[in-house]
């Protein structure tokens, strides 16, 4: 496996391209004029409680008021460590918790989409390369990826040892550290718990300690500067996204991470130094005559990936359908015949079709409730293959991803945590013409629209004759096909109707003029 990391930084906008043997698997965009804020911590202040919803408004300095829902309060009577995170969730009545007016320290975990504010919570996380710091959340947890148990063990040990542990590095003991019960889990946890990123696999524990460390300081600068904050206000900003990159998504198995941009190389050079000094050799400077994202056509992948339509090897398609409710995805043989007989060109057709989904995902950053239409399979033990194959790609997917079984009917729902916009929402917008529709009403259908308030228009006010100002085609289907309606209707209202194109409007669009 060879994978690359393409970023190519302008003024403007920064581009992240996660390359896997030559083809597209994930594209990232952060706009200087429109950054994200998912990770950000503010001090805010409740606009609004909504005891109805179980949920507040919170007022962070943002155009819209940030989304607090009771189920991300995290509760303040936490004495003891527990094993379930869920255990420290707010149960208790909005209203009885939360009152207007109050200031509140939250963080953003779903960036503002379409019309909906922010997301926040209040049980913040600090992330670094290996250690995500919970300061709410006095507990250890392992990342799942890490599945070998002694591995997560040692792990576990050396975050328990953390304490003895800088004590023994400072006067050059170099022996692991492994605590065996001399401090209790909630003297070394009582500011805070920690979670193991998938990166810290096999890492020595001094690289973790000093991780830890930095976290700590990060939150000593954050609770100062929410102290001598007044709200609405930020008081700690995530990386950008090209250090983000390096800290989240490069790993043991990336090979190069290219950048375009001379400045921004330095900075993340400098950033590799203290953080990923084992990654300084793969990081390069491109100085190639072709853009970056030229490299393996990714950014005619990119266009590709706004259409509706994605192109199988096998001569099948898929139409991806993006809506405010869900996101459809329907599977088709299109040319593809098969070689043998029908249920296996179906069978072969779905189970294409689940690996370039997997892959249309994350490309497209595609979230919420996702409903796959498999072509109908006659075969159980197909639906099952075909179901397992789309589990096993989706698993390597960062984002948070649950499917559902095989419905009767070749159905498949899925639901993906979505965090920030999709490609499609970050680069394009609602079509004036049909305002998002997909859609336009047909020339005709304006026609007869005009006819309508043509009659409604006389009905109410005087008028010598009438002007219809009105696209190109509307105008032409009124002075050609519909010219014997046109002056059927002049007849009827004893008045004269002329016409004449406004070449800036729409199809939909016409004006009536009372002259």
């Amino acid at each position: 496996m060879s994978e690359e990391i393409l970023i190519n930084v302008t003024p403007q906008e920064t581009r992240v391209a996660v390359v896997d043997n030559g083809v597209l698997q994930e594209v990232y965009i952060e706009r200087t004029q429109k950054k994200g804020l998912l990770g950000n911590i503010f001090k805010g202040r409740v606009s609004r409680v909504l005891p109805g919803m179980q949920a507040a408004f919170i007022d962070i300095g943002l155009e819209r008021t940030g989304f607090l829902h009771t189920s991300d309060i995290v509760s303040n009577q936490q004495d003891e460590p527990v094993n379930d995170m869920s255990d420290t969730i707010q149960t208790q009545p909005i209203e009885s918790i939360l009152k207007e007016g109050e200031e509140i320290l939250v963080q953003v975990i779903k960036d503002p989409i379409g019309s909906k504010g922010a997301r926040l919570t209040t049980r913040l996380s600090i992330p670094s390369r290996y250690i995500v710091f919970i300061p709410d959340y006095p507990s250890i947890g392992i990342s799942q990826r890490i599945e070998n148990e002694e591995e997560r063990e040692r792990l576990r040990n050396i975050i328990l040892g953390y304490q003895s542990g800088i004590a023994k590095l400072a006067v050059g003991n170099e022996d692991n550290v492994v605590l065996h019960g001399a401090m209790r889990e909630s003297e070394i946890l009582k500011q805070g718990g920690f979670i193991v990123r998938t990166a810290a696999e096999h890492v020595s524990d001094e690289d973790l300690f000093k991780d830890i460390e930095f976290l700590r300081k990060i939150w000593d600068s954050i609770m100062v500067r929410a102290k001598n904050t007044f709200p609405p206000a930020l008081v700690y900003e995530d990386l950008p996204l090209v250090m983000r990159t390096m800290r989240d998504l490069v790993h043991s198995e990336i090979e190069k991470v290219r950048i375009d941009s001379k400045e921004t190389y330095k900075r993340l050079m400098e950033f590799a130094k203290h953080f990923i000094p084992e990654l300084l050799g793969r990081i390069e400077y491109y100085t190639g005559s072709h853009p970056i994202l030229d490299l393996y056509s990714v950014e005619d992948e990119i266009q590709r990936s706004l259409s509706k339509r994605v192109q199988l090897k096998s001569g099948g398609y898929l139409i991806i359908d993006q809506t405010e409710a869900m996101t459809t995805i329907d599977v088709n043989t299109g040319a593809f015949v098969g070689h043998r007989n029908q249920e296996e060109t179906i069978y072969k057709t779905n189970l294409e079709a689940a690996h370039i989904i997997a892959r249309q995902l994350k490309l497209r950053n595609l979230g919420g409730i996702i409903i796959i239409d498999f072509i109908d399979m006659q075969d159980p033990e197909h639906g099952r293959q075909v179901l397992r194959s789309l589990e096993k790609h989706v698993e390597k997917d960062h984002a948070k991803t649950t499917l559902s079984e095989l419905t009767s009917l070749g159905l498949v729902q899925l639901t993906r945590k979505r965090t920030r916009e999709s490609l499609e929402h970050i680069l394009c917008e609602p079509c004036p013409a049909c305002d998002g529709r997909g859609s336009i009403k047909t020339a005709e259908t304006i026609c007869y629209e005009i006819f309508r308030e043509i009659l409604r228009e006389v009905r109410q006010f005087e008028a010598n004759k009438l002007l219809v100002v009105a696209s190109q085609s509307v105008v032409n289907m009124l002075m050609d096909h519909e010219s014997d309606s046109v002056a059927e209707l002049e007849a009827f209202i004893e008045r004269p109707i002329t016409f004449q194109v406004e070449t800036l409007y729409t199809q939909e669009q016409y004006d009536i003029v009372l002259l």
